[in-house]
């Protein structure tokens, strides 16, 4: 994405990027305007774009969406789309494709030769696909025709409704066939392809969404597009065989007009990547203060906050986890400001809703209502590695035990169905599956929802679980209150548009255990019992349900959350599974370096896939890594050494960072690139700059930089850091945009504690340890001097070397900005010093 000041500018471009006969229309806010500027008072543009033809001119713009899926909704970030969809709805795409029940295919592309679960899905479609690559783009270049881009991904329901209403349809197929070079994408696995055409789709739409369908010429340039589109004309949107046929005309009559449009679009767009802008670079005094985007980020969560649900107002709702790590991080850097309170009731209040799984564990991806009731059921793995790192860090912050019980359910989720045998996580769950194995179709929710008589039943065949003691207690009638389980089923019809969910249940809690124990005259202690053995008693039955697809790509940016997510975790002192935290992320550490790093090329790969193999499997054509990809697992070591203490980790996240400052640094203008230098087929490099469903890149590489500049003592890592800060300066308002480089921000201009542990490794020393990472402390310096080992990697800073044991016993420093308190010894008074600190009381928060 654009920086929103470079928007305005490059939508005047484009709106005169035609010849002056053309006629140029405003897009309708119909179309997908921004939803939530006004709320925050930010104007965004409405883009002006170019038309082709006469007379009754197909316009570039004018192709209506459908509703899009609002979780992968790829707007400028102050813009939410308002409607819910579902996942996949087809069952077994390859036969469908194959025309009937025969076991061999009717027809088989390329795509059959790929990994991506995505491209697999299409493999069987009567489209001559192409993966994107040279042999595709050489061949438009040869027969001089329109390339048709269609990017998605496997759990897309859209994508697939596309699929079945156009890409299967032989009639269809045969004008792409005939008139285009017809190319896949897997948005998982190639971002750089789907974020710069998205770019595109949004600058001349006003929103986008999945699938993506873009018409580009030969030299990769961008026509026209949109998102899906029917099979025939309906809804007010014009038929995909309408826009093919349409296409198809103007290319064989004046394609010289489309190739003239074409490369306006993508040379505006290179330029406002490739040049700073020069009112940012001279005007330095319209920079504001961090001091003011502290202030503005408070007053932009407290007044955008729903004070009875949690989150944004309004629904769909979203985890939106960098937001709330941002306001942990104000929290603890002013609680005077008492914003802790919004992050914390949006945490009881997620984990209370249906978007949490509560009979076994993990996050769905957004709610469709406002109160985190009815999911988009959807499992992705991004949301579990963050969300693992929001509970463990909300329960570190105010040690209160549900918060604890959720990382640990998510925890237990990862490992049982997102895990590869080598230790390596799958990318997600669909949000559709089969009601029974003998269903015809997939619906949205079937693995999910329950009926009132499903749990009866359950619950009566299997009433001896529940103990012997139980006396005038109804398990079922204390279950089915304390989760909102009537009989006519709980979900709303406006939640339900599909009509998959009527009669069913999606559990939700709008209470708590106490009030329950009330309410039936029982203690605590029995409900929490009755809970434990139901939602045990559901999962083996859900269990022998159809699951969901699994996608089986295992990307390493994702991965990289998720070890975050694991270490942050295994912070936590008294955690029971503490041990198995940490040797889950030792074991992805090894996993990710064995099949997501190419140590010839020297460079990290985007992603390796699962299946049925014990051993993943590599692509023939490996992609190598974004941005994204290093930055997160740099994070993720860097927090992993923290918990672990392992070296090697800081070491590797140190070679790693080498690696993407070779590849990525713009040394003219400051910022990383998200692709590479010279990556083929690539018509721009382009610069995120903000952060959405996963934080963008430059964010958290702002974070590592600041922090492996301590470690390592390079002072030109801090200053690429400052760079960054410096370049990203006038994207407002910063703290709600990039609220994950805000936070780094802070620890740049109000410095970093630092712990440092003499002595050798010991109980005692990793006691000193543990006293203080228990604490939530933002961009914690953590090292340990192992006396008995003077040639390890920390010991290459000078300045450690006047540090020393008193009493013969390991010691401990704290510092900050180079000023060090008096040395300690006692576990305990180290927890003393910063309880105070770094704890505070959940219930001063609670609505």
């Amino acid at each position: 994405m654009l920086h929103s000041v470079a928007r305005i500018p490059l939508a005047n471009y484009l709106r005169c990027c035609t010849s002056t006969n053309h006629h140029l229309r405003k897009v309708p806010r119909g179309c997908g305007s921004p939803s939530n500027s006004s709320q925050l008072g930010v104007q965004l543009p409405i883009v002006d774009c170019c038309t082709f033809g006469t007379g009754a001119p197909l316009l570039v713009h004018q192709f209506p969406s459908p509703p899009t899926s609002p979780q992968h909704q790829p707007t400028n970030p102050l813009a939410g789309a308002q409607v819910r969809t579902c996942s996949s709805d087809s069952k077994g795409m390859a036969a469908n494709s194959s025309g009937g029940g025969s076991s061999e295919p009717k027809f088989t592309n390329r795509l059959k030769q790929e990994k991506s679960p995505y491209l697999l899905q299409h493999a069987h479609n009567p489209v001559e696909w192409y993966p994107w690559g040279e042999e595709a783009i050489q061949r438009a270049r040869a027969e001089n025709k329109l390339i048709f881009l269609s990017v998605g991904y496997s759990t897309c329901h859209w994508c697939h409704v596309m699929e079945k209403e156009s890409f299967e349809n032989e009639e269809v197929a045969k004008i792409m066939n005939e008139h285009f070079i017809n190319v896949k994408v897997d948005r998982e696995e190639r971002p750089d392809i789907d974020k710069l055409y998205m770019m595109f789709i949004l600058l001349i739409n006003g929103s986008g969404g999945w699938p993506m369908s873009v018409w580009l010429t030969p030299d990769l340039a961008p026509v026209t597009g949109g998102t899906y589109f029917p099979p025939k004309d309906r809804w007010g949107m014009p038929g995909f065989t309408t826009v093919l046929t349409k296409l198809a005309n103007k290319w064989a009559t004046d394609k010289e007009d489309l190739v003239t449009t074409g490369r306006s679009v993508i040379e505006a767009i290179r330029r406002n990547v490739d040049q700073k802008r020069a009112d940012e670079v001279e005007d330095a005094t319209n920079v504001e203060t961090l001091e003011a985007k502290f202030k503005q980020a408070i007053n932009i969560y407290q007044r955008n906050y729903d004070p009875v649900w949690g989150g944004s107002l309004g629904a769909p709702k979203f985890p939106e986890a960098s937001k709330l790590n941002l306001m942990f991080h104000l929290h603890v850097q002013e609680p005077k400001h008492k914003v802790l309170g919004v992050v914390l009731n949006t945490l009881d209040k997620m984990a209370a809703g249906g978007i949490h799984d509560h009979v076994f564990g993990g996050f769905a991806r957004y709610s469709v209502d406002k109160k985190w009731h009815v999911p988009h059921f959807e499992k992705m793995l991004y949301d579990q590695g963050q969300l693992l790192s929001v509970y463990a860090n909300g329960y570190r912050l105010t040690r209160k035990p549900s918060y604890l019980a959720v990382a640990d359910a998510i925890y237990r989720y990862l490992c049982k169905d997102l895990r590869h045998p080598a230790g390596g996580f799958y990318s997600g769950e669909d949000a559709d599956s089969l009601p029974t194995a003998d269903s015809a179709e997939k619906i949205e929710g079937a693995f999910y929802a329950w009926t009132y008589d499903e749990i009866k039943t359950i619950f009566a065949a299997n009433g001896e679980k529940f103990g012997d003691q139980l006396g005038e207690v109804d398990p079922m009638a204390l279950f089915a209150q304390h989760y909102d389980v009537q009989a006519a089923g709980n979900v709303e019809p406006n939640s339900d548009p599909h009509g998959h969910l009527l009669g069913k249940n999606i559990l939700i809690v709008y209470g708590s255990v106490r009030e329950t124990a009330e309410k039936f005259n029982t203690t605590v202690e029995w409900v929490e019992r009755i809970l434990k053995v139901g939602n045990e008693l559901l999962h083996e039955v859900r269990d022998k349900r159809p699951r969901p697809h699994l996608d089986t790509k295992i990307i390493c940016a994702w991965n990289g959350l998720v070890l975050s997510g694991l270490a942050q975790l295994a912070c936590v002192k008294d955690a029971p599974g503490r041990s198995g935290y940490l040797s889950t992320a030792g074991e992805l550490v090894k996993f990710i370096r064995a099949n997501l790093y190419d140590v010839q090329a020297r460079k990290l790969l985007r992603s390796c896939y699962g299946g049925d193999a014990e051993e993943p499997l590599a692509s023939e054509r490996p992609i190598y890594g974004f941005i994204d990809d290093y930055a997160f697992l740099i994070k993720g070591l860097i927090d992993y050494y923290v918990a672990s203490l392992d070296e090697h980790a800081l070491h590797w996240a140190k070679e790693l960072q080498d690696i993407q400052d070779e590849l990525f640094w713009d040394p003219k203008h400051g910022a990383y690139f998200y692709s590479e230098a010279n990556s083929p087929n690539v018509a721009v490099r382009l610069k995120e700059d903000h952060d959405g469903a996963e934080p963008c890149g430059n964010s958290v590489a702002a974070h590592n930089l600041l922090l492996l500049s301590d470690y390592f003592e390079e002072e030109r890592l801090k200053e690429k850091a400052r760079t960054l800060f410096d370049y990203f300066a006038h994207t407002t308002p910063f703290g709600y945009v990039l609220p994950e480089m805000m936070s780094a921000a802070l620890l740049e201009e109000r410095g970093r504690n630092t712990l440092i542990v003499v002595g050798p490794e010991s109980p005692e020393a990793t006691a000193l340890v543990d006293a203080v990472r228990e604490f939530y402390v933002p961009g914690m310096i953590i090292v340990q001097l192992k006396i008995d080992q003077p040639a390890h990697i920390v010991r290459r800073r000078k300045s450690l070397d006047n540090f020393k044991m008193v009493k013969n016993m390991p010691t401990a420093y704290i510092c900050h900005n180079k000023v060090c308190h008096l040395p300690v010894t006692e576990p305990e008074r180290l927890s003393e010093e910063f309880q105070p600190r770094y704890t505070f009381d959940y219930v001063e928060y609670e609505n």
